[in-house]
């Protein structure tokens, strides 16, 4: 990989980042207090509270945030423990649909979704539509930040010595401290599995060595 191939891959990354923030930002506040109300009405049975947790989380894209609304109910005690872990459990599967947003190609959409997010953000007049655009910004952004990083890695798939490398990295362990590494480092289960999604795309990582990333990228 060249200087211009790193450059690339830190910006895709840093807009993928970026944009998974601002999406996440723009429909919690568009949502406003809403999220909120449905925490408190809607979790006294368990089944509807992993539901709410998944719901939640799907529009946020952060079961951190979820997490944090869910132990301030606890500790007012407007949530008891149980109705909580349903919320969480709910929150850790909603997580997954950032996954498969990036999964999805669809980088070509990602230049006039930013397009139609920014002239909102300029010329909307409402709080929640200004939210909106936001939020669509981010859509956008995370798209093209794929493309840049998938782009990017190309070269790699002529370099013998990362084919080298990966063919060695057969160990679980290894594969689970990378997924923790990487995902520690930047702070985003969702943001390393998009790095992850964008080296699978040019077939420069195993899948059986991608599941044990996977698992420490969850940790």
């Amino acid at each position: 990989m060249t200087i211009e191939n790193i450059i690339f891959f830190l910006a895709g990354m840093g807009l993928l980042m970026y944009g998974i923030k601002i999406m996440g930002d723009g429909l919690e506040l568009a949502a406003g207090a809403k999220l909120k109300t449905l925490l408190e009405k809607m979790t006294s049975n368990r089944f509807f509270a992993v539901i709410v947790g998944f719901i939640i989380t799907m529009l946020i894209q952060s079961s951190t945030a979820t997490t944090v609304m869910v132990v301030g109910f606890v500790n007012t005690g407007i949530m008891n423990l149980t109705q909580a872990i349903g919320v969480i459990m709910g929150a850790n599967i909603g997580t997954t649909t950032t996954s498969v947003l990036v999964s999805l190609n669809l980088s070509s959409f990602a230049p006039i979704a930013i397009a139609i997010g920014v002239i909102i953000l300029l010329f909307a007049k409402k709080n929640v539509l200004k939210h909106v655009g936001t939020a669509i910004t981010g859509f956008g952004m995370l798209f093209l930040g794929m493309h840049l990083m998938t782009t990017s890695m190309a070269p790699l798939q002529d370099s013998a010595v990362f084919k080298e490398w990966i063919l060695n990295a057969n160990n679980p362990v290894i594969g689970i401290l990378i997924g923790a590494a990487i995902a520690a480092l930047i702070h985003s289960s969702a943001a390393s599995m998009g790095i992850l999604q964008a080296l699978a795309s040019q077939g420069l990582v195993p899948l059986n060595f991608a599941v044990f990333v996977i698992y420490g990228q969850n940790i």
